[in-house]
């Protein structure tokens, strides 16, 4: 009876301890023993699964290809004058080149994140952050970009700063144009042929660089 009392808690402080090891609040302990997708989870099997069934569609991987195209290739960012929206002759000829690039993929969507500096309240410049996002989206839309392939839905006002400074900062009063998936009801996606994009991508990449005059050649 003493033997088999024994072995119960045992088992018990066998059992207290892998508990214990799993609430471990060591990060690099949680990271290496958690579950395959258990940081795309959110509470419930939503995320995880979206993002399986990205991968084995092939959306995932293109549009992570695409994104590091278009970032190596085209300027992605632009910036505003204080407490502005405003955009600039230099940020009008990026957006044009931004849209030159973007034409291209009918099937992709595009992201624009706002951004501000740190003068003024965190309320206000996340609201100056997404008013300068919508700029950009309004201007690309004039430029032949569809709004339902445009985002401007996103603003980290000061929050993400490039320069870490309280003083006015024109490299954090920014946006950036990132890809952000693909457009579900175009025919390409419908029908999964992604060796299409692809294909399209491969020949891009062998075209000459995009220059100031193509895009102005455009009427754009």
């Amino acid at each position: 009876m003493k033997r088999a009392g024994h072995l119960k808690y045992s088992a018990a402080i066998a059992g207290l301890t892998i508990l214990t090891a799993c609430a471990s609040p060591d990060p690099v302990y949680n990271f290496n023993h958690r579950a395959a997708g258990s940081s795309l989870d959110e509470g419930g099997f939503g995320n995880p699964t979206m993002n399986n069934m990205l991968v084995m569609t092939g959306q995932r991987g293109h549009a992570i290809d695409l994104s590091r195209r278009f970032a190596a290739e085209i300027p992605t960012t632009i910036t505003f004058e204080f407490n502005s929206a405003h955009l600039s002759a230099t940020a009008r000829e990026v957006l044009r080149q931004q849209a030159l690039f973007i034409r291209q993929f009918p099937e992709v969507r595009f992201r624009v994140y706002g951004h501000a500096d740190a003068v003024g309240s965190p309320s206000y410049n996340k609201s100056l952050g997404l008013r300068r996002a919508q700029t950009v989206v309004q201007y690309l839309s004039t430029l032949g970009i569809s709004r339902a392939r445009l985002e401007a839905v996103v603003s980290f006002g000061e929050t993400q700063p490039l320069i870490v400074t309280q003083d006015p900062e024109r490299r954090n009063r920014r946006t950036v144009t990132e890809v952000s998936g693909f457009v579900q009801n175009h025919p390409t996606v419908m029908q999964g042929q992604y060796a299409e994009i692809v294909w399209r991508d491969y020949i891009g990449s062998a075209a000459e660089a995009t220059t100031t005059a193509a895009i102005q050649a455009t009427g754009n």
